[in-house]
């Protein structure tokens, strides 16, 4: 029984390693964001090992349905692309032209053989450039999808890398564009500091006064560090639907999503009613909660003269006090400045220093000593009258609610300003921010295969270079110490298991030897008799042996039988149980002498006769 339940006891601690081996593999893999399997969607990728890395035969995205915008700047040229000639208004002279460098470059880590991208090159300008979109989007019945890829190729210290869909209008001139451009949706990653954005504004158009209001959808509830330092290419996708749905994905999982009409702020449709802005306190309308009590008085031993502190009548002075030795005294080493006139600046005098005699850790101060202060126990302040609940409290006062006259429902915020093209107006203080295969579409298809022909070969390029498992755990646990414990917990437990199976406890193995002693061998009466004349025999020949002996031979004859009958012991006695009592023995000689059947133990009968 004792060895089943050890037994179970390891197997328990087996499956318990597993399940917490299991956990941190999950935990690491599920650090990592998901994605699709292009596999099925990247059919003219080739890709082989080779070492660490892939070679791929890499070959520019296109578009398999309709579409309303796409580049991925592969031609290495800005075709289509219009750079701002203008400047940003309330801003300093010097830095208000938007004269920041755009170029397009290959990645610089983790490159894909013939793909390129629009990178941003200056720091501290303003950087703007445009194109027009090839059909205007019309938000009527179909979903809106915006999508492109960004790589802070250097980290990012303040910057944006957000995108604008510029509305429609007859007097849009893409040379002019700039901050105050009408634009009607803006989405995209932006940083400073330690704050993480991720922009998705939309501007509303008021029904009524026909003014245009920024709606900002509520921030993703994820950490967006990550994709701002690791240095990688990013999806980002921006999803409107006709029911006045969103949502927002990074790297093709949803990182936030909600409603136009409960999930931005401020939201689309204003209060029925508001405070009326005529309306005004009376003033006899009494806030007050508490008042004093006027029928108390004060106490006759209140003493309002008793200072709050006084000085400590118990103190000594110290023995090593310096009475005649100043805190402070005047620099010896300092010297007047040669340009000193004391015409214009007075006396000089020598900056003051503390006194090295005043070391308090060789002496307790200097200078006149003061008694220190404590506490006074019969201070009790100001008096004043206790408070009582206001029979006249009419609570806070509030403004009386009127209609709104400015009130509107708009019941379908997803039909905005239609877009007719797309713009980058950014300030960054960090440089190559590279930007790519952008696309504006309807359906969710279409860019899940842009996305998987362009984003998804960088993806896969990208994770062939990563370090190995060793490095990526030593990552992981930089960002969540936690793990370490984890890791210990994964090493120790097998070694221990191993140990637990592999060397058994000597408890165990005491007592199988002992069960497997339990049962002696029968033996036949004919045996038992030979056994007994031999032992008949043996005290004779002792006898015989010692005749001639001093008196203390008897003494050695007892001494040997007893040498005899103790080596039987220890013969049969290691094998069997030592817990055996004289009842025992007795019940064998019995069962020995009556002949009837084998006898238990030759020894302990052979013992016994002894």
């Amino acid at each position: 029984m004792a060895q089943v339940t050890s037994m179970q006891f390891q197997w328990d601690w087996l499956c318990f390693s597993v399940l917490l081996f299991s956990a941190v593999n999950a935990e690491y893999q599920g650090s990592e964001v998901e994605v699709e399997d292009f596999d099925k969607n990247s059919e003219d990728t080739n890709v082989d090992k080779g070492g660490s890395s892939l070679e791929v035969t890499y070959k520019t995205p296109k578009p398999t349905g309709e579409v309303h915008f796409t580049e991925t700047f592969d031609d290495g040229m800005l075709s289509g692309w219009v750079l701002s000639q203008t400047k940003k208004e309330d801003t300093d002279e010097d830095i208000a032209k938007y004269d920041g460098r755009w170029e397009i470059e290959p990645l610089k880590e983790n490159m894909v053989p013939g793909d390129r991208g629009l990178v941003l090159k200056s720091v501290a300008k303003h950087h703007a450039i445009s194109a027009m979109l090839t059909q205007p989007f019309i938000f009527d019945s179909k979903p809106l999808i915006i999508q492109y890829e960004v790589n802070f190729q250097d980290g990012i210290d303040c910057g944006g890398a957000y995108v604008k869909l510029l509305s429609k209008s007859d007097d849009l001139n893409l040379e002019y564009f700039y901050d105050r451009t009408p634009y009607t949706i803006m989405f995209g990653p932006d940083k400073c500091g330690e704050d993480y954005k991720l922009h998705f504004i939309f501007r509303h158009k008021h029904p009524k006064t026909g003014e245009c209001e920024e709606k900002h959808a509520k921030r993703p509830d994820v950490d967006l560090k990550k994709f701002y330092t690791d240095k990688k290419t990013h999806l980002y996708t921006l999803m409107l639907k006709p029911d006045n749905t969103f949502e927002v994905s990074i790297d093709q999982t949803v990182v936030g999503k909600g409603s136009l009409l409960e999930d931005v702020v401020p939201p689309v449709n204003p209060p029925k009613e508001i405070e009326d802005p005529n309306d005004k306190k009376p003033e006899d309308w009494d806030e007050r909660a508490k008042i004093p009590d006027s029928n108390s008085v004060k106490p006759d031993d209140w003493n309002e003269d008793e200072p709050p502190n006084i000085e400590d009548p118990d103190a000594v002075k110290p023995e090593d006090w310096l009475d005649d030795e100043p805190e402070y005294i005047p620099d010896p080493s300092a010297k007047k400045p040669e340009d000193w006139d004391e015409e214009m600046d007075g006396e000089w005098e020598a900056p003051q220093i503390s006194n090295p005699k005043c070391d308090k850790s060789s002496v307790s101060g200097c200078g006149e000593w003061v008694r220190p202060l404590i506490n006074n126990p019969n201070y009790k302040g100001k008096w004043k009258p206790p408070l009582i609940d206001n029979p006249n409290y009419q609570g806070i006062w509030s403004p009386q609610k009127i209609p709104n006259p400015d009130y509107f429902e708009d019941p379908h915020p997803f039909q905005m300003t239609p877009v007719s093209a797309i713009g980058l107006e950014l300030w960054s203080m960090t440089s190559d921010i590279y930007f790519d295969n952008f696309i504006i579409c309807s359906d969710k298809e279409i860019a899940d295969r842009w996305a998987a022909e362009g984003w998804g070969l960088k993806k896969l390029v990208a994770s062939a270079n990563e370090p190995g498992m060793f490095s990526q755990l030593i990552t992981a646990a930089e960002e969540r110490p936690w793990l370490w414990i984890l890791y210990i917990l994964t090493l120790a437990i097998p070694i221990g298991l191993g140990v637990l199976f592999c060397w058994p406890s000597k408890k165990v193995d005491e007592e199988l030897e002992y069960k497997k002693t339990d049962v002696a061998k029968p033996i036949t009466k004919g045996e038992l008799e030979q056994e007994i004349q031999g032992q008949d025999e043996e005290p004779e020949e002792l006898n015989d042996n010692a005749g001639d002996g001093d008196e203390g031979g008897e003494d050695e004859d007892s001494e040997e039988e007893n040498e005899t009958a103790q080596g039987s012991r220890e013969e049969e006695g290691s094998k069997s149980n030592k817990s055996g009592s004289e009842d025992e023995m007795k019940e064998a000689d019995e069962s020995t002498g009556s002949g009837d059947g084998p006898a238990k133990s030759v020894r302990k009968r052979r013992v016994r006769k002894d």
